[in-house]
C-alpha cells in the first residue's frame, strides 16, 4: 500500500474477472483452512442460514463463479464506519434492507475497475430492499478526499461514499479469515449476517451479477 496514486479506470475483462476471482477464492481458501487452524474461534452473531448460502452459492455461476455462498453465523451489525460527513454510522443503521458490501480503495486498480458496475447495481437494485454500500478504505487524513475525488471524476453518481480510515473493518475481516485483500465484497441480509462472500473484482453487471443480486433480495 506504498503506491496511492490514482490510475485510469478501465471496465473489467470478462477473463480477466474470472482468473483474478478465482486465484484469489484458492488463496482465500489456503487462508482460511491455515487460519482456522491456528486462531481462536470467532464468537458468531447470527444463526446459521446455510440454506441461504446454498441458494446464493448455486445463483454464482460464470463471472460470479468466485462468490462463495456462507451463511456461517458471521454477523456484522456492528462494524463501524464513517459517513461522507465523517458522522460514524454502522452496517446496523441499515437494518432491513439486504446488503452488497464492498470494500475499495482509490489506489486499488482492480477496485477502480469494478466500481463502475457497482454503480450500475446501485442505478438499477437500490431500493427499500436493497442497497449497494461501498466501504472505501484509503488510509490518513487525505483517505476521504481521494474517495470523494474519484468518486466524482468518474461520474458515479449512486454510490453514496462510506469510509474507514483506520482500515479496522477490513483488519476485522482478514482476522476472522473472511478476506484477504481488495476488493473484497459481503452479501448481508436485513440484519447484517453474512449470505455470501466474494474476494476480487467482478463484472457486477453482467447476467451473472444479476443473478446473484436477484438470488440475494429473493432469500
Amino acid at each position: 500500500m506504498t503506491d496511492q496514486s490514482p490510475a485510469p479506470t478501465r471496465r473489467l475483462r470478462p477473463r480477466r474477472v474470472l482468473l483474478v476471482a478465482l486465484i484469489s477464492a484458492a488463496v482465500a481458501l489456503v487462508l482460511t483452512l491455515v487460519i482456522g487452524n491456528f486462531m481462536p474461534a470467532q464468537a458468531t452473531q447470527c444463526d446459521p442460514q446455510v440454506v441461504k448460502g446454498q441458494k446464493i452459492d448455486a445463483a454464482a455461476i460464470g463471472m460470479l463463479a468466485a462468490l462463495n455462498g456462507t451463511g456461517e453465523g458471521r454477523g456484522y451489525a456492528d462494524m463501524s464506519f464513517k459517513d461522507a460527513a465523517g458522522a460514524p454510522t454502522t452496517i446496523g443503521n441499515f437494518a432491513g434492507k439486504k446488503l452488497l458490501v464492498n470494500f475499495w480503495a482509490s489506489w486499488c486498480v482492480p477496485c477502480r475497475e469494478e466500481m463502475p458496475a457497482l454503480d450500475a447495481i446501485a442505478t438499477k437494485y437500490n431500493s427499500e430492499q436493497f442497497m449497494v454500500l461501498p466501504i472505501n478504505l484509503d488510509v490518513g487524513e487525505s483517505g476521504l478526499e481521494k474517495a470523494k475525488k474519484f468518486l466524482a471524476d468518474e461520474g458515479l453518481q449512486n454510490l453514496p461514499l462510506y469510509a474507514d480510515s483506520t482500515f479496522d473493518a477490513f483488519k476485522r475481516l482478514q482476522q476472522q479469515a473472511v478476506a484477504i485483500g481488495l476488493p473484497a465484497t459481503l452479501l448481508l441480509d436485513e440484519k447484517g449476517c453474512e449470505l455470501a462472500v466474494l474476494q476480487g473484482p467482478a463484472e457486477w453487471d453482467s447476467p451473472d451479477g444479476h443473478n446473484v443480486i436477484d438470488a440475494l433480495i429473493g432469500t
